[in-house]
């Protein structure tokens, strides 16, 4: 294997990309404008329907992704799938988005008498201006590379680095323009990693009712170990009369009682427990929660209401749990 030959290839595959991306950059202009305004204009109500064949069509379905993940309504469509009924999908208020570095795909070409009859608008993403898809689309946004990355020629390289990069491109303008949010992103996403974060609350994670651990500020110490275990997670509410949380017990209160020789039969949990202790809303994030447990430095935390009694508590474990660290 000659391991500097593939160094040297690959650098000059990234280079040959890199300086395709940094050309459009250059190009940018008032024809991206006009596609982003046309976008904006129809989706919603409309959506953006994204089309392409082979490389472009895969290229497609990431670009259809991230706009509808990004604020914009989006879907791909394969052209020929499209001429056997699936441009009953499309209506008067959507964008076809037509992906072609030649601009001269069969499939797509068939299908633009259907746009031009029903007055959908297009935007053709291709690298010749001149193609019949570029000509015949509303907003043509030059694609084009001085050279693929294969030294063939042959495959699209360079030139689908450049057709993704421009959709993103269009996304992320998209999103600015919509004002979309980390929280508009997350309600899309509630499975990932960011959604849990922000759409997962305490309440969401916390015990509650007959899994909360509490007591009294009378119980003993030993009798309040009995009710922390039950619990098992390492921390007790210690609440008056009305409920209100008016002290916390935890393992690390245990241990400082065990090294005073304490009397756990006899002591009461009021000596012992610490006054004053810090608590969550049920309504915060969970994400909130992990990031006081790591700068206070706890394992666990307790939750009251508005009225200060004791509704829940949860440890790091059932954040783990949560998937929200």
């Amino acid at each position: 294997m000659n391991s500097k030959r593939h160094d040297s290839t690959a650098r000059d595959v990234l280079e040959i990309e890199a300086k395709a991306l940094l050309a459009a950059r250059a190009r940018i202009d008032g024809a991206f404008h006009a596609a982003v305004d046309l976008i904006l204009d129809k989706c919603p109500p409309g959506k953006v329907v994204v089309m392409g064949v082979g490389k472009s069509g895969h290229v497609g379905h990431k670009i259809a992704a991230t706009l509808a993940s990004t604020g914009t309504p989006s879907f791909f469509v394969h052209p020929t799938e499209a001429g056997h009924g699936d441009l009953g999908m499309l209506t008067s208020n959507d964008v076809v988005l037509a992906i072609s570095y030649s601009g001269k795909s069969d499939e797509l070409l068939r299908v633009l008498p259907y746009l031009k009859r029903n007055a959908i608008a297009s935007i053709a993403l291709t690298g010749d201006a001149h193609s019949p898809l570029a000509e015949h689309a509303d907003v043509w946004i030059d694609a084009s590379v001085s050279q693929e990355a294969c030294p063939l020629g042959l495959a699209p390289t360079a030139s689908t680095t450049l057709a993704l990069a421009l959709g993103d491109a269009l996304a992320v303008c998209l999103l600015h323009e919509r004002g979309f949010t980390p929280e508009d992103f997350a309600a899309t996403h509630p499975h990932g990693t960011l959604g849990r974060r922000l759409l997962v609350s305490v309440n969401d994670i916390m015990l509650k009712g007959s899994d909360l651990p509490k007591v009294s500020p009378r119980t003993t110490v030993r009798a309040c170990l009995t009710e922390m275990s039950r619990g098992a997670i390492g921390v007790i509410g210690i609440v008056d009369d009305a409920d209100k949380l008016i002290g916390v017990f935890t393992d690390g209160d245990l241990r400082r009682v065990l090294d005073r020789n304490i009397d756990i039969h006899t002591t009461r949990i009021e000596e012992v427990m610490t006054h004053s202790p810090m608590a969550m809303r049920p309504e915060q994030l969970a994400a909130e929660a992990a990031d006081l447990m790591e700068k206070r430095k706890v394992n666990a935390i307790l939750v009251v209401d508005q009225a200060g009694r004791l509704v829940g508590a949860f440890n790091m474990r059932i954040l783990l749990r949560a998937g929200v660290v």
